[in-house]
Formats: structure tokens, C-alpha cells, sequence
């Protein structure tokens, strides 16, 4: 029997601490049979699918055209972070085949992304992570359930899924003629799962008033709200994010290349390509002509 703030045990089915007020065996086992619902199944169907969807996309065009590589490694310490439950104690073939594979495949990505390195769009994936891994970081340690490193990586894990997807969203607001299917179904695949694990957190908390998940919620909430706008500037062309985000991500950016330059004596922009900085005045001339 798990108390309040513990990983989960074996028999549940989410990978989230136990609620405060879960003190009892049949509380513990309701929770269980509430978590296996429609929508969750759902959720996590969509996240395979989209998972393979973009194996299948990178084989296919035999290059990572069109995919942030930032994201795929958010997905990967995602799914580091989470899933040390494997080492800890046993659990069910569903959860133990879907941990098992999210981390396979994440890192086969990652090594995907080593070999067609020449095929990486670097000037659209723009998104500075140190900016999404530190404030996750700080987080997680003030809104642990408890001062454990199990714990502080899983609130880690669910605050930074919470981002995960922004460098694609930002790579896909820089790239807007792509039209690539295998992109679109990714993005919208993950982005899908996440609503749907939204309407699972409702439908327990409905069942189970007392039923909390606060770390979980946080990022679900801020992935979600990302990708709504992310269809909006898909299927309308309107986004109520897309400039905003655009003008933060340059400016991070930019604060970021003045750090190293002091520093390192030159940043990256300057180490890099000779046509680097016509990409950054590029990007920025684009980015006014969409505010205006």
C-alpha cells in the first residue's frame, strides 16, 4: 500500500504519486480501476502511433527534414527521468512494453539524428533548452510530493513533457510551407495524446474528488495550451502564440550569443556557417512581416 506523495506501486497503471487521502487498500485499488479508461487507452495509443508515425517519416524521407531535434531530446530525458520505476520494482506488460519502447525509441531517434546530421534543419530548430531545462529543474525540487530522487525526477519528467513539444512548434512556425503528412500526423499524434490524458485526469477527478495530480496537470495544461495554437496556425493561419513565442525565442537567443561571446570570446553564430547571420536577419524580417 502506497501512502501519500509515494511512486506509485505495481498494479497502478499511472506513473503519478498517490493522492493525499489514499490511506486505504480499496481506495488504492479504485484509483486503479478508474485509471484504466477509455481515454487513457486512447492517450496512449495516439502516443505510439505517433512514435512510430515518426520512424517512419525519417526512414521514409531518409532524412530529419522537418523535425526538431531539440524535442527529441526533451522526449528523451522525459522518458529517463520517468521510468527509473523499472528498475525499482516490478510492474504490469502493458506499462513495462510501453516504457521499454518510448526509451528504445527515443534513443534510436536520437542516433538517427547522429547519422543524417547533414540533413538537420539547425537554422529552424532555434529553441534554447537551458531555458526549459532550469526552470523544470526548480520545479520540480519545490513541488516535489516528497524530498526523494525518484520523486524529484518523476515532477521533473512531467513539467518538462510539459515543453517537450514547443521546439517543434517553434521549428513548424519557422518552416510554414512544409506540408510534409509525416510531420503533420506526428505533431498532431502527440499533441492528441496529451488531450486525451487531459479528459482521463477529468474523468478521475470526477470519480474521485479527492484525486490530485498537481505536477502531471501543470504540464499537461501547458502542452495543451501550445498545441491549440499550434492547429490554429495549421488549419487557419492565425495563431495567437506564433509571434510571441517567435520574438521570445530571439531574444533568448540573442541574450544567449552576448553570454558566450563574453565568455568564449565568439559564439555560436560566429563559429558557425558564414551565412548564419543573414539567417538570423532572415528569420527576424520574416517575423515582423507576420506581426504586422
Amino acid at each position: 500500500m502506497a501512502d501519500a506523495g509515494e511512486m506509485p506501486s505495481a498494479d497502478l497503471p499511472d506513473d503519478i504519486p498517490m493522492p493525499a487521502g489514499l490511506d486505504s487498500q480499496p481506495s488504492i485499488e479504485t484509483l486503479t480501476s478508474y485509471s484504466w479508461n477509455i481515454f487513457r487507452y486512447i492517450g496512449d495509443y495516439l502516443h505510439l502511433f505517433g512514435v512510430f508515425v515518426l520512424l517512419a517519416t525519417l526512414a521514409k524521407n531518409k532524412s530529419c527534414k522537418g523535425i526538431s531535434r531539440s524535442t527529441q531530446i526533451l522526449y528523451f530525458f522525459v522518458f529517463i527521468t520517468r521510468y527509473l520505476d523499472l528498475l525499482d520494482h516490478s510492474q504490469t506488460a502493458y506499462l513495462v512494453f510501453f516504457k521499454i519502447t518510448y526509451l528504445s525509441t527515443s534513443l534510436i531517434v536520437l542516433i538517427i539524428f547522429w547519422r543524417m546530421d547533414k540533413t538537420y534543419e539547425r537554422n529552424k530548430d532555434t529553441c534554447n533548452l537551458a531555458v526549459i531545462f532550469l526552470p523544470c529543474s526548480t520545479a520540480a525540487v519545490l513541488l516535489a510530493n516528497e524530498y526523494s530522487v525518484l520523486d524529484m525526477l518523476w515532477s521533473f519528467s512531467q513539467f518538462l513533457e510539459g515543453f517537450a513539444m514547443v521546439p517543434q512548434y517553434i521549428f513548424c512556425y519557422r518552416d510554414r510551407g512544409a506540408s510534409d503528412l509525416g510531420v503533420s500526423l506526428y505533431v498532431m499524434s502527440l499533441g492528441g495524446y496529451r488531450v486525451f490524458y487531459a479528459a482521463n485526469w477529468i474523468y478521475k477527478k470526477v470519480q474521485m474528488p479527492h484525486y490530485s495530480d498537481v505536477q502531471s496537470w501543470i504540464g499537461g495544461i501547458i502542452e495543451i495550451c501550445f498545441f491549440t495554437d499550434y492547429l490554429l496556425s495549421r488549419f487557419t493561419g492565425h495563431s495567437l502564440l506564433r509571434a510571441v513565442v517567435l520574438t521570445v525565442d530571439e531574444k533568448i537567443n540573442e541574450i544567449s550569443a552576448g553570454i558566450e561571446s563574453k565568455v568564449l570570446g565568439s559564439s555560436r553564430v560566429q563559429r558557425g556557417a558564414g551565412n548564419s547571420e543573414c539567417e538570423l536577419r532572415q528569420r527576424k524580417t520574416n517575423q515582423q512581416s507576420d506581426m504586422v
